[in-house]
This record gives C-alpha cells, structure tokens and sequence, in this order.
C-alpha cells in the first residue's frame, strides 16, 4: 500500500541515503567553461591545512549572535528551559533575519575553503550525467524517465512500443524560469493515453495533481486537484478514472493535523475535483496515514490505515458489487501488503514471521481463517517486497544487508533465484501480471547501477541501459565486516576504501548511518562518495538496529524505548574503526540525514571526543516537541509520544538539543537545513545550532547553511546539488587536516586515472536515485 514515510523518501531517499548518480543532472550553467580533468584537481581538495579548531580566534570568526530568552515548563515533573524556542516561529521577522544571517556567514566561510573550486568541477563531472530509469509498459507503450547533460531537471518521455520515436512527456525545466518547481508522482493510465503526475513547489512534499493527453502533450485546465501531498493515484481499469489521497489546504488547519484529515477520493476525467467522490473517510487521527490502491482489473480496492511502520488494518471493497468497505485484516503489531489478480489476493505479511511471508486467499472468501501461506519465512534472509509479474511471484529479499530476487509460482513453488552481477541492491522486477518482459535495477558500491530487461519465463536477461560515469571504481574494494555493538549485538558494517590504504589510524574516514523506520541500508552506487575516496578517504556504512535490513525484530529493536540501541550501534561502529586502526578520533568524521540527523545529533552529544568532524542535515533533535511540527504526529509509533511520562523520559534522555552542554569542545559542525521542508521543521536545526554555537567551548566552527526555496530533499536542480556537495565535502576535508600526499592528493590522482564507467544509484524507498544535498528520508 502507498504511504509517505517519514523516513522517506526518496527518497529518498530516499527519504533517506547519501547523494548518488542519474536523478535529474544538470547543465553546466551557459558560458562555464568544460570541466577539467580530475588529476589535478584533488591536489588542491586535498590541501586544506590545519584543523578548523586550530585556527587561530579571530573577529571574523564569532558567529552572528543569537539571543537567549529562557522559557521554562515543567513536563511531568522534569524542569526544562528552553532558551531558543523563537526560534521556532519561522515567519517571524527577527526570525528570518537571524537565518539569513546564519546562512551568509556560513556560506562566506564555505566559499573561501581551499580545495572546494576543485570540488565543485569534479561534482560537475560526475552529476552531468545521461541516465535512464526502468521503464513502465502501459497500454502499448512505455514511459520512463531520463537525465540530461545538459538539463537541470529529469525529463520523462514515452513511445510506442519499446521502439518507437522517442516523444517528451513531462519536462520540468519548462515549469519555472527559476527552476523551482519540481516533478513529483507521475502514473500513466493502464490505456496509455493519459498520465496523471504532481507539481510540486520549491521541491516540497506539498503537491498539485494535474492529467495530461500523452498523444497531445495537453493538459486539462479542468482536472488540476490541489491536496495531492501524498497522493499515489491508481487508475480504474477503463483509464477513465483514479483513485488518490487528498489533504485539505486549510491554512487553518495546523500541519502537524493534517495527515489525520487524508481521505480517499475518486477523480472522474473531466469532472470538477471540488465534487469528487468521498470513498472512504478520514480517520481523524494524526498519527496515520491512509491509503490506497486498485487491483488492475479494478476489481479490488484496498485501503491501508497504517499506524506507524509496524502495524496496519487492510479494508477491500469489490468494486461495483460492495456498498461498503470489509476488513481484511486487523495488524496487532504485524503489517500487511497486498495485491489481488483473478480473484485471488496475495497478502505479505510479518505476523507471526519476523522475516515475512506470503499468504493466499480467494476473493469471494477472505476471512483470515481461510488464508493460506504459500512462501514461508526464510529465518536467514528478510523479504522486503513482492510482485506479481508474468503469472509468478517475484520476491525480492535482503541476505546481510545485499539482495536476492526469487520465483515462485502462483502457489508458492520455488522457480529459480535471479542472477545478479554481484552483492548488492536490486530493485525488485517491474512489469505486467500477464507479460513475460519484466525489468529491474542493479548496483553496488563500485558497480554503477544498470538496468536489466528479462524473460520471467526463461530466465534470460540482458542489459537494457547503462550510465557512463567518469569514476574507475577498480582501485577500491568493499568489505562486510561484523562488530559487537555496547549489548553484544552483532552489527554488519560495509566499508569501502582503497585496496593498497594503510591501516596506520590516520585515514580520513566517514560514517554514515540512518537507523530507523525500517529503512534499509545496502550498497548501491553513490557518485557522492567518490570525490572523498579520490582523496585517500574511507566510507563506511552500518547497518544500526532500527532499519530493516534483519526483518522485523530488527526495527523493533531500534525503536521507541529501544532507541538508544542504534546510537549504541553507531558509536560502536566509531571504535571498531578506531579499534582497528582505519582511522582514529580525529581523522573520523559522521553524517546523517533526516533520522540520520537525529543519529549524529546523538553521537555528537553523547561522544564529542570520538569525532573530527559531523555534517548534519534536515534533523529531528528536539524530541520534546517534534511531534507539534511537520509531520511529526505520523512518527509517534517509532519514536513514542513526548505527552505519555515513559515515552517522555526515554526521549528527553536522548534528546540532543536537551544534551547541549556549556563547556564541551563539540567538534566542527556544517548544519544542513532547507526553508521548505514541509516534512521535518527545520526548526531543530535552528535550534541546536544556536544552543552549540553558545554553549559549546574551543572555536570549532558551527555553520548553518540553508537551502533556500527546496524541501526536505534539497532542490532537484543539478547545480545546486554540485554546490552543496561540494560544501560537504570541503567542509570535511579541512576539518580533519587532510594535507598533500599519502592519503591525499595522490590517492586521489591515482584513482581518477582509467576509464569512464557506468553510474546510478538506488533509493529504497523512492525507487528513484538520488543525487541531491540533503539525502535520505523522514
């Protein structure tokens, strides 16, 4: 069933990972000059000097000034003052004074790193990339999206046939002259002749439905439904209408409540959207999410009320034939997804499986006494998702953190497992329930993502697209290593780093990490990385507790009460490169985004001493008060509710703004925020900017850069990701005092050196790549 999580995107992106390659490149802007061969470049990136806490104190080095003014309450019994909660009113004016001069100040200083001109022309090289996505089969013709070197924004197009003259769909750099309105869903109807898709302003979550005519390229000035925020359209059957959520636009309404007012409608082609059906109602509860979707016969409609991302209750009505909506299942701490074909419903679910099953049921008799299971648990590998694809069952599953895609028969029986190139992420196979051509996507870390077109029924696959990227992955390998977390817990952790890197504890190392939502982390091809290779760096993820890279026990173990076990995870991480000898606390540095944020937030105050260097972006950090924000309502099943005295307690343990201390020496910090990000208030950023610039001791640098007119995943334009980029990684490189040669400059020169090789990388969640500046996904 379709929901935004709060992790999320990308969306994802993902949403919620590190930028990647292919989503929406950009051009160079008109009259640059081409990009220069890496070589030299990285001597320069490698050169940034002392550490940032060495410098010298100076005037200009003061950041602008916020004032305190303490607020005290008292929540069930504890005293808290919080002396930065103006800074929470985002439209007042002394407000929007103080976040522009945040922002000047950190982008002057930004500007001025040495090495980040370089930085910026090898970004240049890697983001101006043609690619193309899987594609979609509708109706005799087959939609799909595509990046341009020479366009700031994803272009989606179709044709007839899988051959056919190539034709423009949807372009979105004709949408506004400053590039600030984005593409968001696009689904085309099951006739191919139409295509419903949203507009997004300044690249938010918020979102307009529009229908175009594919053969013309019209769209209709009568079918444009505003409300559409986390609306997945499903088409009927006749291509005449859809199904969608809608939100009401109410500024009256507070932003926090609105997930609760989410209905089901129907939108009939030509008819006012202001008189569109109510299907089914809201459920007055913000923490949910409703949703739904349509078998393709359109027979079947399901609707989803999820609360959280352990549980949900699935309702089906047979369309044309039921009044009403019937309760498939009810989730006591157990999720569900569904899928019907021939009057049979295939439901995956963890009840009862922590790793996932599937169960089959007929149509007409679907009480949960009659379910029968037809792909029992693997206990050593998770399922993520499934697909019913040229009458099989595609499976796609996670064995320690890397895919797997199996066949079954509509039974149940096992047909074969899908060759993959090698360890790591696979999309699951896209295509039609009665069409033998299915599609998926493939990556790892050192292998650019590609596209692959198979026979269900044969088996054979070829390779139906593929990026070229100028990256020569061959002087770097992957390693899966395992570590005992504070409880013993045995944690995997992907490294990647030169093959010939000295385990001397002086390389520059990054730790990233999300942890959270049942979000998985697996390797899968991030042009972002590359740059921070190239000089001599170490990447490394863990897989914390929390996501779902283990199945279901494995987020419970991350979440609510247990939540600081993934800050355990992820600091046990920090010492095993420590302990052996990657790196050491100076050279180390942390990033996370989204929930990720909330994760360095943590680590950053609860272990100052253990890093170099963190780069925060579009965080949680104030659990005291993140559910009367954004969408914060929606996360109480995965954080807790701060109103209850035990969930109050466990979150103001952790809570990172609360954990400020006067006197600590906090290590650099580059806060990274957006002003429309409509999903996670950057209100925390504002805050915990403004609580370590004054508490915290030394002269580490605390520096707010904001995304001006970009939502929780940053802009969607090519040009800005270069920038911001290339800020991190500057930022990164002269806070660990990484200096010419040895693991500088001349790695780097090294690595560039070979052929271009192919690019992509794979959101989870989104399905979609991500490239941007923010990442991941709340």
């Amino acid at each position: 069933m379709n929901r935004l999580p709060c992790a999320l995107l990308a969306a994802a992106l993902s949403c919620a990972h590190p930028p990647g390659v292919g989503r929406e490149p950009a051009p160079a802007p008109p009259g640059q000059a081409p990009a220069a061969h890496a070589g030299s470049k990285l001597e320069e990136a490698a050169a940034l000097g002392r550490s940032m806490a060495d410098y010298p104190a100076s005037k200009e080095e003061v950041p602008p000034a916020t004032l305190a003014e303490p607020l005290e309450d008292v929540r069930h019994g504890v005293k808290l003052t919080d002396p930065y909660r103006w800074l929470e009113d985002e439209r007042a004016p002394r407000v929007q004074a103080w976040m522009k001069s945040q922002d000047a100040y950190a982008r002057e200083r930004l500007a001025k790193l040495a090495g980040r001109d370089a930085l910026l022309r090898r970004y240049t090289e890697l983001y101006y990339l043609e690619s193309v996505s899987v594609p979609v089969k509708r109706g005799g013709r087959t939609f799909y999206s595509r990046t341009h070197k020479d366009k700031e924004k994803a272009v989606v197009y179709w044709r007839d046939g899988e051959r056919g003259h190539q034709r423009v769909l949807l372009d979105p750099n004709a949408w506004s002259e400053d590039g600030t309105v984005s593409l968001g869903v696009w689904v085309p109807s099951w006739d191919g002749k139409k295509v419903v898709f949203g507009k997004r302003p300044n690249a938010a979550d918020e979102s307009t439905l529009h229908v175009m005519d594919v053969e013309s390229g019209r769209w209709s000035e009568i079918d444009v439904i505003p409300g559409g925020k986390y609306a997945r359209p499903s088409w009927t059957a006749d291509s005449r209408a859809f199904y969608y959520e809608w939100l009401p636009t109410d500024p009256a309404i507070a932003v926090s409540e609105r997930p609760g007012f989410t209905e089901i409608r129907l939108h009939r082609l030509g008819a006012d959207p202001g008189k569109d059906s109510l299907v089914h109602p809201r459920t007055g509860n913000p923490s949910t999410f409703l949703s739904q979707g349509l078998s393709r016969d359109g027979k079947y409609l399901f609707v989803s009320v999820d609360r959280g991302w352990n549980e949900n209750d699935l309702f089906f009505r047979r369309t044309g034939k039921d009044k009403a909506f019937r309760r498939l299942v009810e989730g006591r701490d157990a999720k569900y997804e569904v899928a019907a074909w021939r009057d049979q419903l295939y439901v995956m679910t963890d009840e009862g499986a922590p790793n996932k099953r599937i169960l089959k049921a007929h149509g007409l008799r679907p009480e949960r006494k009659t379910w029968k299971e037809i792909v029992p648990e693997d206990p050593k590998a998770a399922m993520e998702s499934f697909a019913l694809v040229g009458g099989h069952l595609a499976v796609s599953y996670l064995r320690d953190a890397s895919s797997e895609l199996r066949l079954f028969t509509l039974e149940g029986k096992p047909v074969r497992t899908v060759a993959l190139p090698s360890l790591g992420t696979a999309s699951n196979l896209a295509g039609l329930e009665d069409d033998d051509e299915a599609y998926f996507a493939f990556s790892s870390f050192t292998l650019p993502r590609e596209v692959y077109r198979t026979s269900v029924k044969t088996g054979k696959a070829d390779r139906w697209a593929k990026v070229e990227v100028p990256i020569d992955p061959s002087p770097y390998l992957v390693e899966q290593v395992f570590y005992p977390s504070k409880d013993g817990t045995r944690i995997s952790m992907f490294i990647v780093r030169r093959k010939d890197l000295a385990k001397d504890g002086e390389n520059p190392t990054l730790l990233y990490g999300y942890g959270g939502f049942d979000v998985s982390l697996t390797p899968s091809f991030n042009s972002f990385i590359y740059p921070w290779l190239e000089a001599g760096g170490v990447y490394a993820v863990p897989n914390l507790r929390g996501g779902g890279e283990y199945g279901k026990a494995w987020h419970d173990a991350g979440k609510l009460h247990l939540k600081q076990n993934v800050f355990d995870d992820f600091l046990s991480a920090a010492d095993y490169l420590i302990r052996e000898r990657y790196t050491r606390p100076g050279k180390l540095a942390i990033r996370g985004a989204s929930n990720g944020g909330l994760l360095v937030g943590a680590a950053m105050t609860q272990r100052a001493e253990l890093f170099g260097a963190v780069v925060c972006a579009v965080p949680l950090l104030d659990m005291v008060r993140y559910h009367l924000f954004g969408s914060g309502k929606t996360w109480i099943p995965e954080y807790g509710d701060p109103e209850k005295q035990e969930d109050f307690k466990v979150l103001h343990a952790y809570s990172p703004y609360h954990r400020v201390q006067k006197g600590i020496r906090y290590p650099p910090l580059l806060m990274m925020s957006a002003d429309h990000d409509d999903r996670v208030d950057p209100m925390h950023a504002r805050k915990f900017v403004a609580a370590v610039q004054t508490l915290g001791s030394g002269r580490a640098p605390t520096w707010l850069r904001i995304e001006m007119n970009a939502g929780h995943g940053g802009a969607d334009q090519v040009r800005r990701s270069i920038e911001s980029s290339a800020d991190q990684i500057a930022f990164l490189l002269r806070a660990l005092s990484v200096s010419p040669g040895g693991t500088g400059a001349s790695a780097r020169v090294r690595s560039t050196q070979g052929p271009a090789r192919r690019a992509g990388a794979r959101r989870r969640e989104s399905q979609s790549e991500e490239r941007g500046p923010i990442g991941a996904v709340l």
